[in-house]
């Protein structure tokens, strides 16, 4: 029996590739297993938006690599970002992978797959190995996916950005941004719901930005789409990310205070808190611009949870700006952020800035810009203590001795109750971490 061993690295989108990946593997009569070293093929689909995501590639390819040693027959494949970014430069770095293809090429995996397979030359290596990097319109929320999780689901809405931040390789690898037909959208959100799927998240680079690229006449926006789904999806909880600040539309912020499955957790990514590293990072908005937008959602939204993405010691920050983003997150009240040190990606206009921050100084800022969204963090949580609040169950918390379920704010609880996987239960708040809640089912 041919067996496959599939390791996903990135974001959320490339979960939802994997999804895609794991189905067509499994099309083709390759069966899961748990490590590499059970599997004739081992697929990596990768991530290269930042530096630590390549680091912790190398050591799984250094490990296919040598399991490739043992048993030549083994066939290894690299998808997603990465290879796109390199194209036959990847091959160069690591000449023991078979085939690799861009995230625009997912369907043509089983292609892959069989060119991989053919048996090597006289010298014991293909001298063309396979790579697909074209960029294709197909996006992948179009192919069929082998869900891992029963009751939730990514759904993608979009790809690609044609912003081009400063420091992002996003757009080189993932192309323009393409929406997704809202009918065909519906369709699958509907096809999930009659699967059992209680939420869905939907997906895209920058999610606020849908419908623009479909120019027709009519409402085809963002918030129109969740009004649609709304209505019509028949799942009761429905989320999104990623959004851009300088398109959190008023509309926007009304659907998401107004429609039932809509979840009260929005995802505005601000990097900077400084004007000149924003303007520098080409984010089209001002520190003010992104304190306004959140003071309208908070109005409109009070239970909302607002997270967000930050980059410390971009080229030319100073400690003034990085104070300036500490301001800029305690304003805003963020109460979940994840925090990057700057990471050079090499196409991007941000690699070869002047005033390069020295790497211990990057440090230093990320420790502080956590210490500062942690504290925040646990305020936030403290505030749900003594209050109600509606769980989506996952299933056993990791200790085992309780359950396991996230809010509508996206907050991880555990509490103590009987409930099965996918119920939708009222949970009583009686502890809080900065990252999770604990209490007692009230009412299943």
């Amino acid at each position: 029996m041919r067996t496959y061993y599939l390791r996903s690295f990135g974001c959320q989108m490339n979960e939802h590739d994997a999804e895609r990946i794991r189905f067509a593997l499994e099309a083709e009569g390759l069966v899961g297993v748990a490590t590499p070293d059970e599997a004739a093929v081992l697929v990596y689909n990768t991530c290269t938006v930042r530096k630590s995501a390549d680091e912790r590639l190398a050591g799984h390819l250094s490990e296919a690599a040598r399991l490739k040693r043992e048993d030549p027959g083994r066939i290894v494949l690299v998808t997603g970002c990465l290879p796109q970014a390199e194209r036959g430069a990847f091959f160069a770095r690591f000449p023991f992978v078979d085939g690799a293809l861009g995230p625009q090429n997912v369907h043509r995996l089983p292609e892959l797959l069989r060119a991989a397979a053919e048996p090597a030359g006289s010298a014991g290596r293909r001298p063309d190995r396979p790579g697909f990097f074209a960029d294709g319109p197909l996006l992948s929320g179009a192919l069929p996916g082998r869900r891992a999780r029963r009751h939730q689901a990514w759904v993608q809405i979009m790809s690609g950005c044609t912003n081009f931040c400063s420091y992002c390789i996003v757009p080189l690898v993932r192309g323009p941004e393409r929406s997704r037909e809202p009918a065909d959208v519906l369709a699958e959100v509907q096809a999930l719901g009659a699967d059992g799927v209680r939420e869905v998240t939907l997906l895209g680079q920058n999610v606020n930005a849908y419908g623009l690229d479909l120019r027709r006449e009519g409402d085809v926006d963002f918030a129109s789409l969740l009004r649609l789904l709304d209505s019509q999806g028949g799942v009761p909880r429905i989320r999104f990310m990623t959004s851009h600040p300088k398109d959190l539309s008023d509309a926007l912020i009304e659907a998401i205070a107004t429609l039932g499955s809509v979840c009260e957790h929005v995802h505005l990514p601000l990097q900077s808190g400084s004007d000149a590293i924003l303007a520098a990072m080409r984010r089209s908005y001002t520190a003010e611009a992104y304190l306004e937008r959140a003071a309208a959602l908070r109005a409109a939204v009070p239970d909302v949870s607002l997270t967000t993405d930050l980059i410390a010691g971009f080229p030319g920050e100073t400690e003034e700006d990085a104070a300036a983003t500490v301001e800029v997150v305690r304003r805003a009240h963020i109460d979940g952020a994840f925090t990057f040190v700057f990471s050079p990606r090499e196409g991007t206009a941000a690699a070869s800035l002047p005033g390069q921050v020295p790497e211990q100084e990057r440090r230093a800022r990320v420790e502080r810009l956590v210490e500062v969204t942690q504290r925040l963090a646990l305020s936030a949580r403290h505030a749900w203590v003594g209050r109600r609040a509606e769980v989506l169950v996952e299933g056993p918390s990791r200790r085992g001795d309780r359950l396991r379920g996230r809010t509508r704010q996206n907050v991880t609880v555990n509490f103590t109750g009987a409930a099965e996987p996918g119920a939708i239960v009222e949970v009583e708040i009686e502890e809080a971490t900065s990252t999770t809640l604990r209490g007692r089912l009230t009412r299943a």
